[in-house]
């Protein structure tokens, strides 16, 4: 399988802060991957770099076959992106803004119009359709500018952070359209700050930090990396929480951390099914009354923390607005 993008040692430098620190990776064709990372991280500046918004200072891209520097021109009109920010005309209404990226796009008055109204059919947009865009909400101005970016069909979507401000409905909606992109040989490159985005959308997660790569797999390579399972257990009373800790610390598991808050305690543990059943024995024995337990697998989140130390959030500082 051929890759749509290719990134080589990418570097860029914000004056004294370099956001791209040699950033390589791929993309096959066909595939989502997710750009995963904290605060400053590059996630942006990659976007931006490989959509032509940014000259690199170093390294080399491709993107649909096209270098992003040398043959910017006629890359942009193979690609799509939506940015963290809607890029919509508050003066038009949401049809007309659609409408106008196909011009840009060179699809014709009929074709562009045609397309507008299958999007805005799409994204649930159709009572709002012909009111100007500066009376839409946030996620309604969200929406149009998702759609905007899917006006050309590009063979590769670039999407920087697509559901932020979006309820559940709508977000559940938009990832059932990017699913359906990706099924129809569309790629698919995405930035977010929800574990459960990357983990429901991307074929392969990047998690990138100070400018660099610092793991990649699949969700569920990266939870192994993380390594073990964890049990998760709330006791009845509080006065049985110090009982539960010292109970379990007189066998093997691993670490034991409790949350008086919530009358939690969650232990580390390598095998799994036979620890819970282990565990939930000691206690029973120990008359420390559990009201509900379970065994977890690693999350997203516990795999960020992990590998970069911090609590996934937000975008690079450095990089300024995005827009199509």
């Amino acid at each position: 399988m051929s890759n749509a993008i290719t990134a080589e040692g990418l570097v860029k430098r914000y004056g004294e802060v370099t956001a791209l620190d040699g950033l390589s990776f791929s993309v096959p064709h066909g595939t989502v991957l997710a750009l995963l990372g904290p605060n400053g991280a590059g996630k942006t500046t990659t976007v931006r770099v490989l959509t032509t918004l940014l000259r690199p200072d170093g390294g080399r891209a491709t993107v649909a076959g096209h270098d992003v520097v040398g043959d910017a021109r006629r890359l942009r009109a193979r690609i799509g992106l939506s940015g963290q920010y809607a890029a919509v005309d508050e003066h038009l209404t949401g049809a007309e803004n659609l409408e106008m990226v196909g011009r840009l796009y060179h699809l014709g008055a009929k074709r562009s119009k045609a397309r507008a109204r299958e999007l805005i059919e799409r994204f649930d947009l159709t009572e709002a359709a012909d009111r100007p865009v500066k009376g839409y909400s946030g996620g309604m101005r969200r929406r149009i500018d998702l759609a905007g970016a899917l006006v050309a069909n590009p063979p590769v979507l670039f999407l920087d952070e697509p559901t932020t401000g979006l309820d559940p409905r709508a977000r559940a909606a938009l990832w059932d359209t990017l699913s359906e992109l990706v099924a129809g040989g569309s790629t698919l490159l995405l930035t977010t700050q929800y574990m459960e985005e990357a983990d429901h959308l991307a074929d392969q997660i990047l998690v990138v930090d100070h400018g660099r790569a610092i793991a990649r797999g699949t969700a569920d390579e990266l939870k192994d990396q993380v390594g073990g399972n964890r049990i998760e257990l709330t006791v009845a009373d509080a006065a049985d929480l110090e009982t539960a800790r010292q109970t379990l610390a007189r066998f093997p598991v691993g670490t034991i951390r409790t949350v008086p808050e919530s009358l939690q305690i969650t232990i580390s543990v390598t095998d799994g099914a036979e620890s819970l059943r282990l565990v939930l024995g000691r206690l029973a024995e120990a008359g420390v009354r559990v009201r509900d337990a379970g065994l977890r697998r690693p999350t997203l989140d516990d795999v960020y923390l992990t590998l970069t130390g911090h609590q996934a959030s937000g975008t690079d500082p450095q990089a300024q607005e995005v827009t199509r």
